[in-house]
């Protein structure tokens, strides 16, 4: 029977529908009728089915790594919590969540930890990405209030992206985006980013500023606004209060000096700020670009003070609108994940809240100052004042900066816990106990996307072994704590105390209020239709947009502008590390690759960590394209693939966060990461890290091809995973083996009389092919070169696909090349449908002169319309040749055919 659910992915909160046949197959498509995505998927969202299955799960608790029973995990828990808040206080004990927590796990943890043990010492990894939006709201509305929805990106005339790849991390929102633009011809886009992204293909114009200047241009605008006399006086005049101190700050700032300062031409910031001026309908739209900077809420502000000068917010088509990462980075916040938060969106620091929470809550104690943000929170693991962790569905271990300190900062610990659905994760291998938590099909409960918009997350798979509810294994240590108030019998319980609490003696002095929700029985709940909050008597269908009738959550009732003055990073780039390091994410991963990771569809986009520069800095850097580069910073190293493009700025380089132990050797970049934070949000600053970038060159590389999943290298370069109907290992060295016959052998672990060996040698030229055939299968092949150029994978990944092969397919593993018939399709663009460059340019050299054109011949594109971006570019990159009767020659093989 089909299930309706919510993708876990993104901030983009997608409607999915689960079916589960009596053979117990999946399949998943896009819920037609949920107003996120309207029936449509992403790459990584149309892949769910494939990464269900119960490889690699935690299915038992485990103590010290031995099995443990539940009642022994659950008991040792609560007995080492309740000792060290006895003898340190509860200061000395911390969580650390995560925006994939379902809202009702995160209500859970947040009132055992601030209202029962009386620590705020509970942080999310949402402080990673939306932290900085959450202090701007507040400094400019008196709340965390996002005042859009996104039928607003569809009424704009101007849609702003900053600091926003929404091609690639929101690519469902950025579809829509780009369909509303061709229904309306006034529309434009501008895309902000210092890389010219694949949201760039899509948009009018591109400002590919400094690294870290948004202050300096919003300021600017500013400036330019109140110049040319853009001001909604009566807005401005009745419901705001601060502009004559923003107005003084950006004083005299020209269109000149702010162009200068932020690396572009004057035109084309002219340009950009007559758009601006010129439309009413404008939308904004930030996210990690703009978070993740020591001066993130900074940002987040002058971005506001354009908005409130001009009146355009809290009516449709206009506003400023952060998009969010997680798929409850919203929930999170909502019910305080955040360390210096109460629930329902009331402030720790305020008195009056704590007594509205802790008497709702019947709480014994009520934690009475902030807590330490993420970093600092793994800075005091680090130095012994956290002496005990719960660590619930994240891994701090990749995702956190300075990440070599954090592992370092749990081998110290006295106790860490660890809850998750996965056994193997760069954070798990430091646990002393691993809680097996449920993970998405498996979860009953909410979560709330970037438009304030409560979805339910439903079951359909029954609980994998002994795995259990993360609100439920809160529950559990907290009853044996001796805590009342956790006796819940189901989510649906949870989520109605939630409800009510949002509603507990607000009277409309709140935002975030849910309180019609409150009644809804078991049944209600089941059937909960996405809605946005506030959800109230007087709005029991929610609220699709804030702030249109202009009353704010400040004392007075008015927005605030805030003076910002821009300010440099606090770690400037220097002779010893010249170049600016930016991370971020690629288009079919996600996060640390716990989930995406398992298929192979989804590591054909992008299979090796890389790292994009552009072509001088390449040069002086003395890197090549597809060769590797060593990283460093003063914090740490990588090793990754280099990507040498023009689109990237100069002096500054681009790597992806996902990569991690489990699946690549010195691949883990935010071991680089600059640990420095915004001093208000706390948010660290992941986009401008000094490094410096030289060759990494080993004696040889290879890459193994094999049926059977493959051993890692203890050290080195290497990338592991899934490829089609085989496994892939890319590793380098710089050890020669005795014999690379008898390596391969051992790398694949064939040796018995039923293989049949292919075998090429050219010792002269450090070149060897080994492939191991079964019964006319390909089982495995191994291809040692002494540099980087080895011949595409793709090709060969497809030869395993086949029953028998074919003499044209032996020929192509001597020639290292398709050989006859055979086709590469090369790297993969297109991966819901596996098209591949070589494809797509071929059918442009036969005619197909755009992306509906190469939809049509190849269906590319038509799904998700992720790889959009991709193909456009290739449409307008790839050279038609003219006609030519030289015949294609046969490949040639230089060396010697032996076994």
């Amino acid at each position: 029977m089909p299930v309706k659910t919510t993708c876990p992915y993104c901030g983009v909160g997608c409607g999915v529908v689960a079916d589960r046949d009596a053979d117990g197959k999946v399949t998943v498509s896009g819920d037609r009728e949920h107003p996120a995505n309207f029936g449509r998927l992403c790459s990584k969202g149309s892949a769910l089915a494939e990464t269900i299955g119960l490889e690699g799960r935690l299915l038992a608790p485990l103590m010290n790594g031995q099995p443990a029973t539940w009642d022994d995990a659950l008991d040792h828990v609560a007995g080492q919590f309740a000792r060290i808040i006895r003898e340190h206080g509860p200061d000395a004990v911390a969580f650390y969540v995560s925006g994939q927590l379902l809202t009702e796990d995160y209500y859970v943890v947040n009132k055992l930890s601030k209202g029962f043990v009386g620590t705020a010492n509970i942080d999310t990894n949402s402080r990673l990405c939306m932290a900085s939006s959450v202090v701007g709201h507040k400094r400019a509305f008196g709340s965390d209030t996002v005042p859009g929805c996104y039928e607003d990106l569809e009424q704009a005339d101007l849609l702003v992206l900053v600091g926003s790849n929404s091609a690639w991390c929101h690519p469902i929102l950025h579809q829509r985006m780009l369909a509303a633009k061709e229904k309306n011809p006034a529309c434009r886009i501008v895309v902000i980013d210092p890389r010219r992204t694949a949201t760039c293909e899509g948009a009018d114009l591109h400002l590919p500023l400094r690294a870290g200047s948004d202050v300096m241009l919003f300021n600017g605008l500013l400036a330019y606004l109140a110049g040319n006399n853009v001001i909604d006086r009566d807005f401005v005049g009745n419901v705001t209060s601060g502009v004559a101190d923003a107005l003084a700050q950006v004083a005299g700032q020209t269109v000149a000096r702010t162009a200068g300062a932020c690396g572009l031409t004057e035109g084309t910031l002219e340009l950009f700020f007559d758009w601006f001026a010129r439309t009413e309908r404008v939308v904004t739209l930030y996210s990690q670009g703009v978070n993740q900077s020591t001066s993130g809420v900074d940002k987040v502000n002058a971005i506001i003070n354009c908005h409130l000068l001009t009146g355009r917010i809290g009516r449709p088509g206009m506003g400023p609108f952060s998009l969010t990462g997680q798929p409850n980075a919203m929930g999170g916040r909502e019910v305080g994940g955040l360390a210096n938060q109460l629930a329902a969106h009331m402030d720790l620091e305020n008195a009056a809240h704590r007594d509205i929470v802790q008497r709702f809550w019947r709480a014994p104690v009520m934690a009475e100052k902030g807590g330490l943000k993420a970093v600092d929170m793994f800075d005091a693991i680090a130095d012994g004042r956290i002496k005990a962790v719960w660590i619930m569905s994240t891994n701090p271990v990749v995702s956190l900066p300075d990440a070599d300190r954090v592992r370092a900062a749990l081998d110290a610990c006295e106790l860490v816990v660890v809850s998750d659905c996965m056994r193997h994760t760069d954070t798990t291998r430091h646990a002393h106990v691993l809680l097996p938590a449920l993970a998405w099909g498996e979860k009953d409960g909410t979560v709330t996307n970037s438009e304030r918009r409560i979805s339910r997350q439903r079951p359909f798979l029954p609980p994998p072994g002994e795995a259990r509810a993360d609100w439920r294994i809160v529950c559990d240590v907290a009853r044996r704590m001796g805590y009342a108030g956790f006796d819940y019998a189901a989510a649906a319980e949870v989520f109605r105390e939630h409800a009510e609490l949002s509603g507990f003696e607000n009277g409309g002095r709140r935002d975030f209020d849910i309180s019609a929700l409150a009644t809804c029985d078991d049944q209600a709940y089941e059937a909960l239709e996405p809605v946005q909050w506030p959800v109230t008597r007087d709005a029991p269908s929610g609220t699709a947009r804030m702030f249109e009738t202009p009353h704010f959550f400040t004392p007075d009732h008015k927005a605030r502008f805030v003076a910002v003055k821009p300010r440099a990073a606090r770690n400037a780039t220097s002779r010893d590390y010249p170049l600016v390091l930016n991370t971020g994410r690629v288009r079919d991963q996600w996060h640390t690759m716990t989930r995406t990771g398992k298929t192979a569809r989804l590591l054909s986009h992008i299979f090796e960590p890389y790292a994009e520069f552009h072509p001088e800095d390449a040069r002086m850097a003395g890197v090549k394209h597809d060769g590797l580069a060593r990283l460093t910073s003063p914090w740490g190293k990588m090793i990754a693939r280099v990507v040498v493009t023009s689109e990237q700025r100069r002096g500054c380089v681009f790597v992806p966060m996902h990569w991690n132990e489990e699946f690549a050797g010195a691949g883990r970049v935010n071991a680089l990461v600059n640990p420095a934070v915004d001093p208000l949000s706390g948010q660290p600053e992941s986009k401008h890290t000094p490094v410096k970038a030289d060759p990494f060159r080993p004696k040889w590389h290879a890459f193994i091809l094999s049926r059977n999943e493959i051993t890692r290298p203890a050290s080195g370069y290497w990338v592991h995973g899934q490829a089609g109907n085989c496994w892939r290992l890319e590793l380098t060295g710089n050890e020669r083996p005795e014999s690379w016959r008898d390596w391969a052998r051992t790398q694949l672990g064939l040796d018995d009389v039923a293989i049949e060996w292919i075998a090429y040698r050219d010792p002269a030229a450090g070149r060897y092919r080994y492939a191991a055939v079964r019964d006319g299968r390909l089982e495995g092949c191994v291809f040692i070169a002494p540099n980087h150029t080895l011949p595409s994978r793709v090709w060969l990944i497809g030869l395993f696909a086949e029953q028998e092969l074919s003499a044209n397919a032996r020929m192509s593993l001597l020639a290292g090349q398709p050989f006859g018939d055979g086709e590469d399709r090369g790297a993969i663009v297109c991966s819901c449908f596996g098209i591949g460059r070589n494809q797509i340019t071929a059918e442009i050299r036969n005619g197909a002169d755009s992306v509906e054109a190469i939809g049509q011949c190849l269906k590319a594109g038509t799904n998700c319309g992720g790889c959009k971006p991709e193909i456009s570019k290739l449409i307008a990159t790839t050279a038609i040749p003219l006609p030519s009767s030289a015949a294609a020659a046969q490949p040639q093989l230089a060396g010697s055919l032996t076994e």
